[in-house]
């Protein structure tokens, strides 16, 4: 009588009955760790060298304007003597002086708050007039948006240079921060309304803000608590380059001899007209503050250029 041989069966695996509706393995982990636009942009920034060495020296750029005294006791205006014309660094007087005997160094740290000064007011201003002409003419278009978009481009074709010159020429006699600041800034607002207004279309359409329409908010109190705080990061980043554009057109119009007076100001581009006859015997007084200008200016523009970036998803996920 033969035996059979048993029949082996394989063995069977059979996935535990999960009566919560949610599998251990079909569960998705979400993160604990918040996570939005700015938070995002933040951690980003905190990474990155060029953020760091801009932002610090803009902190130092401001302490030099707001407590200009800690670097020097020198008056830049009212201790010049034509014996010192052009002479090299002495004690107490690491730069040298110009031409007519001012302290070069002095005149470099006064000058900071006049650009700073100019730079800030202009950006506030076109920030202000951008955004609220971009937000109104985005949000409600129509007729509305026609109207504010011709304006901007009657101001858009108009050299904001150009404009400045023939305001401060007007204004001879009474030139000072405020003139020379609404002079640039005036012709300078249509950009940052045309970038506004473009991300309030593209957010305009999200259901967040149909749903607080239907809620019965207002459109005013729609746009500005809901359309606004999600459109406002590309015009952070034009006025951070735009404050370094407004720097370097207050230099300009000091350079051409209508911007502020040299008598009253301290100004770096009043400086580097000043110096430019001297290149040739003596051209440290002209490359002092040109280098405190160009240091400034892409500060500035560094800020704004990392800033740009962090708040684009996109560059972030390619770097």
């Amino acid at each position: 009588m033969s035996r059979s041989n048993p029949v082996r069966q394989a063995p069977r695996y059979v996935a535990e009955v999960d009566e919560g509706g949610l599998g251990a393995v079909d569960a998705v982990r979400v993160s604990d760790r918040k996570s939005n636009l700015w938070l995002d942009a933040w951690r980003d920034l905190r990474g990155r060298w060029m953020f760091w060495i801009s932002a610090v020296f803009i902190v130092f750029i401001v302490f030099v304007a707001l407590f200009p005294g800690v670097f020097t006791q020198v008056p830049p205006n009212n201790d010049c003597y034509l014996a010192n014309s052009n002479a090299g660094p002495q004690p107490g007087h690491p730069l040298g002086f110009t031409k007519q005997g001012c302290d070069v160094f002095s005149r470099i740290v006064h000058g900071t708050s006049t650009s700073l000064s100019v730079g800030v007011i202009v950006t506030v201003m076109v920030a202000v007039m951008g955004i609220v002409l971009g937000a109104f003419a985005g949000y409600f278009g129509g007729w509305l948006d026609s109207f504010l978009m011709r304006i901007g481009d009657i101001f858009f074709a108009i050299p904001y240079i150009l404009a400045a010159v023939v305001i401060m020429s007007m204004f001879l006699h009474d030139r000072n921060i405020w003139i020379i600041a609404l002079a640039i800034g005036f012709f300078s607002w249509p950009a940052t309304a045309r970038i506004l207004r473009s991300e309030v279309l593209r957010v305009k359409q999200f259901d967040y803000v149909m749903a607080s329409e239907a809620l019965g908010l207002s459109k005013v109190r729609t746009m500005f608590l809901h359309v606004m705080p999600n459109s406002i990061a590309p015009v952070i980043v034009i006025s951070t380059v735009g404050l370094a554009a407004a720097i370097t057109a207050e230099a300009t119009l000091s350079f051409l001899g209508v911007g502020l007076p040299n008598n009253i100001y301290m100004s770096w581009g009043n400086d580097i007209s000043a110096a430019q006859v001297d290149l040739r015997t003596n051209p440290m007084t002209l490359i002092y503050p040109s280098i405190a200008l160009s240091a400034t200016v892409l500060a500035f523009i560094m800020l704004g250029e990392t800033v740009r970036e962090a708040l684009d998803p996109k560059a972030r996920a390619q770097r």
